[in-house]
């Protein structure tokens, strides 16, 4: 889904909530949905709960899913509810779950982060952690090339290459292009 590669390349998703107890910057769902919207582009997103009792525990599981023309993408996240929160009733308790559940499903499916602002990494580190991507990419087109033999599937990957080469690294839309090229010739 292409539409979604985009969304998960150019999506900025910043900490904006700070926890005045712990002292540290964190961003909620809606931090994330806030900045998703205007991404979207003819995409449907849509999230939902259920709730889950595993053992003697009762868990809230949140479905992220996105809808293109076409085809959906959805993933799935759990939070535990609390049996007891100080200064919280069971409406509240279920209600933080829900809203833990359902960043990180969003942030599964948008490949969100967790860890510190790219910003705060070293010079060495983000070139360390740009050829992991790169290596990765191209694990991953190794793996649909080689699970497929429509030609059609290797041009979508050689048209994300071209959106990848105005988005993220030129380094990455010449290895891809170059092992399209080889793929193309191995079929």
């Amino acid at each position: 889904m292409q539409k979604l590669a985009k969304i998960q390349a150019t999506l900025k998703a910043p900490k904006g909530q700070t926890n005045s107890f712990g002292n540290y910057k964190y961003r909620s769902c809606e931090d994330i949905l806030t900045a998703v919207k205007p991404l979207l582009d003819g995409c449907v997103l849509t999230i939902s709960d259920e709730i889950v009792a595993i053992a003697d525990r009762i868990y809230v599981k949140a479905t992220a899913r996105i809808f293109d023309e076409t085809q959906w993408v959805e993933t799935t996240a759990f939070a535990r509810e609390a049996s007891d929160k100080k200064g919280m009733d069971a409406a509240q308790i279920t209600g933080s779950a829900s809203s833990y559940a359902r960043k990180y499903a969003l942030n599964g499916l948008f490949c969100i982060d967790d860890t510190k602002d790219a910003d705060a990494i070293e010079p060495e580190a983000k070139q360390s952690a740009s050829k992991q991507i790169i290596q990765a990419a191209v694990s991953m087109l190794d793996a649909a090339a080689s699970t497929s033999n429509d030609t059609k599937t290797l041009e979508s990957w050689t048209d994300m290459a071209d959106e990848l080469k105005k988005m993220v690294w030129p380094e990455l839309h010449d290895m891809t292009k170059e092992k399209i090229k080889l793929l193309k010739g191995a079929k």
